[in-house]
């Protein structure tokens, strides 16, 4: 084989490797979510900015302090909660950093969300990472080089076994909404308390 063949079919191969390991972490407007149901949720009358992130979920038990819906920044509620409506969205916690004695979330508090999967608004209104340098941790860090947001699964007229199942169930990687307009599908209801259905 000649020189120039064999540097075109190197060229190739080495163009398949990096197509293969490139990481695909932005789903972007032209693309449609589509989820397990069928529905496709773009809608040219609906808007917002895709991407994927990492959603975890925290509840009444397992909140800071443990036993409570405390919020740290709080935006349209007073204590965790919301149904996930747009106009009662769920509270959401960020990654965020201290420096010196200024917070910096990651996302600006009153920041909204939508989670097709969880078919459920949320808003930012929480803190996710304690102690005096949160930025080091995972919620600041991100996984995989992915925003971390963590939603209030509620829990509190249930055992702290139930809630956490809950957790457990949407922990993973999903397709988020930033910034949505109204007018998505809804199912209404703090997550565990209607079962947490994904």
């Amino acid at each position: 084989m000649k020189l120039a063949s064999r540097i075109g079919v190197l060229t190739t191969l080495i163009g398949a490797l990096v197509a293969c390991a490139a990481p695909a972490v932005e789903v972007t407007r032209s693309q449609p979510l589509t989820f397990a149901s069928g529905e496709d949720f773009l809608n040219p009358n609906l808007s917002g900015d895709r991407m994927l992130a990492y959603l975890t979920g925290y509840s009444f038990w397992d909140n800071t302090p443990p036993g409570s819906a405390a919020i740290a920044r709080p935006v349209i509620h007073r204590q965790a909660g919301g149904i996930g409506t747009y106009a009662d969205p769920i509270t959401l916690a960020v990654g965020h950093r201290i420096v010196g004695s200024v917070q910096t979330l990651d996302f600006p508090a009153g920041t909204r969300f939508y989670f097709p999967e969880l078919r459920r608004y949320a808003i930012v209104e929480d803190v996710c990472g304690d102690g005096p340098t949160p930025q080091n941790g995972p919620c600041h860090i991100g996984y995989n080089g992915l925003p971390w947001l963590d939603i209030y699964v509620g829990g509190e007229t249930v055992e702290a076994s139930v809630s956490h199942a809950c957790m457990y169930s949407i922990t993973r990687v999903h397709q988020v909404i930033r910034d949505p307009s109204p007018g998505y599908p809804v199912i209404a209801g703090p997550l565990t308390e209607t079962g947490c259905a994904v």
